[in-house]
C-alpha cells in the first residue's frame, strides 16, 4: 500500500509516499480502508518537530517522529478487526483518528462507525480534531448560553468553522473574525456579525463579549481582555501556537499567569489529541451533524502524492474550512 513516511523531523519537503507493508489489525484494533485524510496545525506541529519542550517531555521523539506514518484525522471502511474488538464488523463506515495512508490500524475506541451518511468521506474526515477542539472550546470550556455574545477569532479556519455553527446552535448572538475572503462563508454559517480582521480591530472595546474563542494567538491574553465584559470568559486554542521551544506549552503559561490577576476566566482548550479522552465528544459532534446544526467545511484537496504540498498550505495559518487528502 502507499502511505505517506516521516523519517526526520523538518519541512514539509519531508514527507514522502512510499510503497510500505499493509498493517495488520492486532488485539484491540481495526483495520481502516482509508478513503480520506485531514490536516491539522498539529500534524504540522508534530512534522517540524516544534516545540522542543513537547520532545523532552515525551510527545513525539527528538530527533525523529515516534510514528513513521504521517496524519491522524480520517475516514474510511472498516476492512478488518482485531481480537476483543466489538461494535465493529468489516464495510462498516467509520471516522476517527488515523493516518495518511491507504490502509491505516487503529485503536478501536479511536473510531466510531457513525460516519453520517450525508457527508462524503472527505467532509467527515474534516470532522474529528477541528469538530472536538471547536465542541470543547464552545460547550465544554467556554459554556455557551442562549443569549450569550460569543466572538470566535479565526472564525473561517478548521476550528472556527465548527465553533461558530455549534455557538449559533446553541442560540448565541455570535461575531466572527476572519479574512475578508471568509466573510460570507462565515456568514452563511451563522454569524451574525462579521468583522475583517484587516480592517477592523475586535480589541478596541466598543463591544464586549461573553466568550471569546481564539483560535489565531495573535493578539496576547491581556489584550484580549478589553473585548471582555467583566466577567467574561477567554477560551484559547492554544493547538496551533507559535513558538519553537515552548509552543502551546508557553501559551497556556502565559494565560495562566494573566488569569491569577483578572476577574476574567482565561482557559486553554485542552487538545483533541489521538491519545485524549476524544470519544464521546466526536460523537457529540457526530449528533450534531445528523441533527443538521453543524455541516463541515471542506477547502481545499489535495491528492495523497500531494500531501506535502497540503501541509505547506496548512502551515501558512490561512485555510479555509478544513484541508483535506483525498486518498481514494
Amino acid at each position: 500500500m502507499k502511505a505517506v513516511l516521516q523519517e526526520r523531523v523538518g519541512p514539509p519537503d519531508i514527507l514522502r509516499l512510499q510503497e510500505v507493508d499493509r498493517p495488520r489489525a492486532g488485539v484491540g484494533q481495526v483495520l481502516v480502508r482509508v478513503h480520506a485524510a485531514a490536516l491539522n496545525p498539529y500534524d504540522w506541529h508534530m512534522m517540524r518537530g516544534d516545540p522542543y519542550a513537547a520532545r523532552l517531555m515525551g510527545g513525539m521523539g527528538l530527533s525523529r517522529p515516534k510514528c513513521r506514518v504521517a496524519g491522524i484525522d480520517a475516514a474510511g471502511v472498516v476492512e478488518a478487526v482485531g481480537a476483543g474488538v466489538g461494535g465493529l464488523r468489516p464495510g462498516t463506515p467509520v471516522l476517527g483518528f488515523c493516518a495518511f495512508a491507504e490502509y491505516a490500524c487503529a485503536t478501536a475506541e479511536l473510531v466510531v462507525p457513525k460516519k453520517p451518511e450525508r457527508l462524503s468521506f472527505e467532509q467527515a474526515a474534516a470532522v474529528p480534531m477541528g469538530a472536538v477542539t471547536a465542541l470543547r472550546g464552545i460547550r465544554t470550556v467556554g459554556r455557551v448560553r442562549s443569549g450569550q455574545r460569543v466572538l470566535v477569532n479565526g472564525a473561517g479556519g478548521g476550528v472556527g468553522t465548527f465553533a461558530v455553527q455549534i455557538a449559533a446552535g446553541l442560540d448565541a448572538e455570535v461575531t466572527g473574525v476572519c479574512s475578508a475572503g471568509s466573510t460570507e462563508l462565515v456568514r452563511s454559517l451563522g454569524a451574525a456579525h462579521v468583522i475583517d480582521y484587516a480592517r477592523e480591530d475586535f480589541t478596541d472595546r466598543r463591544v464586549r463579549y461573553d466568550v471569546i474563542l481564539d483560535n489565531v494567538g495573535n493578539f496576547p491574553p491581556g489584550r484580549l481582555r478589553r473585548a471582555l465584559t467583566p466577567t467574561g470568559v477567554l477560551v484559547a486554542n492554544c493547538g496551533g501556537s507559535p513558538g519553537r521551544v515552548f509552543g502551546a506549552i508557553g501559551s497556556m503559561l502565559k494565560l495562566a499567569a494573566v488569569n491569577a490577576v483578572t476577574r476574567n476566566s482565561l482557559r486553554p482548550i485542552v487538545p483533541a489529541t489521538p491519545g485524549g479522552p476524544a470519544h464521546e465528544d466526536l460523537l457529540a459532534v457526530i449528533a450534531l451533524i445528523e441533527a443538521g446544526q453543524v455541516t463541515p467545511v471542506v477547502g481545499r484537496t489535495y491528492s495523497l502524492a500531494d500531501t506535502a504540498e497540503a501541509m505547506r498550505h496548512v502551515e501558512e495559518g490561512h485555510s479555509r474550512g478544513k484541508t483535506v487528502i483525498t486518498v481514494r
